[in-house]
């Protein structure tokens, strides 16, 4: 394999992680994870079809894309090549973080439990109405507050790369996979009140939520150059890859650097994209509302305000 910066390609060569791990083309904790959100998600649709509602297959494909796109970064060979390639682990961090959330949250998974979950009997608590107090809770409020998600979504790049916090991390399984949770938790998180489409704690207006999508983004960019300029390695963990990787460190990290810069732009887009198709299907549902509403009082609204300039007219008289 040659990666000197220039690309990276698929036909890589078999090497020792060495550190006392032992991966051998994913983790299975990730596997686990993927196969049972996909099967909750497959059992919670065929629910409300059985009882005769519906739900939209484009939010099925949004969803089931989003945990492959999880599974694909870490239950595959890939995973092996993020313990000792910056660039690998690079495309890991912003998969996880800014591409997986944006489709999973787009399957509207909390919406569909609730509509799943069956309601508990009068007096009783059921999974339901635990997941309605949870969504209310004060807890949830604050860690879904942009003031919270913001700041946590930049800590993530700067306190995790630029301390010895990552290189403690990458030499246990459990630090890793740890690290990758959190990721992907982090990006939940932020892009959750943006996306605005499960109900949750914030429900900014559409303006707001691409004030707070603009806030976060450009901190990427800024790391990602910081990461491209860098003259030294940054992280003990990629300073001795496998010799039969043939990685040019330097060249391996400006790369790094590149995938993260690139990678700022990519989900701003997709979720503005989002953000426009529902601020504009939000103003024509409100427009039809306006319409059945005029039609059924006979368009009183118009007639009174008719009224109103006839009786300044007759004033002015």
């Amino acid at each position: 394999m040659d990666h000197g910066g220039h690309g990276m390609h698929m036909d890589l060569p078999p090497f020792t992680l060495g550190r006392g791990l032992s991966y051998s083309g994913g983790d299975p904790f990730f596997l686990v994870g993927c196969l049972l959100a996909l099967a909750l998600y497959g059992w919670a649709v065929l629910r409300l079809r059985r009882r005769g509602d519906s739900w939209s297959a484009g939010r099925v494909v949004a969803f089931v894309t989003g945990v492959l796109t999880v599974a694909l970064t870490m239950c595959t060979k890939l995973n092996d090549y993020g313990m000792v390639m910056f660039s690998v682990h690079m495309v890991q961090h912003m998969v996880l973080s800014m591409l997986s959330p944006i489709l999973i949250l787009l399957g509207a998974p909390v919406t569909l439990t609730l509509r799943a979950l069956p309601a508990a009997e009068r007096g009783h608590t059921g999974p339901r109405e635990l997941l309605v107090k949870l969504l209310h809770s004060r807890y949830l409020r604050v860690i879904t507050h942009p003031a919270f998600t913001i700041p946590l979504f930049i800590a993530s790049l700067y306190g995790l790369y630029f301390t010895p916090i990552f290189d403690h991390l990458m030499q246990s399984r459990t630090g890793h996979v740890a690290m990758m949770v959190h990721f992907l938790l982090v990006g939940l998180l932020f892009f959750w009140p943006i996306m605005g489409v499960d109900p949750g704690p914030h429900r900014p207006g559409y303006v707001m939520r691409m004030l707070e999508l603009f806030a976060g983004m450009p901190f990427h960019a800024f790391f990602g150059i910081a990461v491209m300029m860098a003259s030294e390695p940054m992280l003990s963990t990629f300073k001795h890859p496998p010799a039969s990787l043939g990685i040019d460190v330097l060249g391996d990290q400006t790369a790094a650097g590149g995938i993260a810069w690139a990678f700022s732009e990519i989900p701003s887009v997709l979720v503005l994209v989002a953000l426009l198709f529902q601020w504009y299907t939000s103003e024509q549902r409100q427009a039809r509302r306006s319409d059945r509403a005029a039609d059924r009082d006979g368009d009183a609204e118009l007639v009174a305000y008719n009224a109103y300039l006839a009786s300044l007219e007759a004033r002015g008289r």
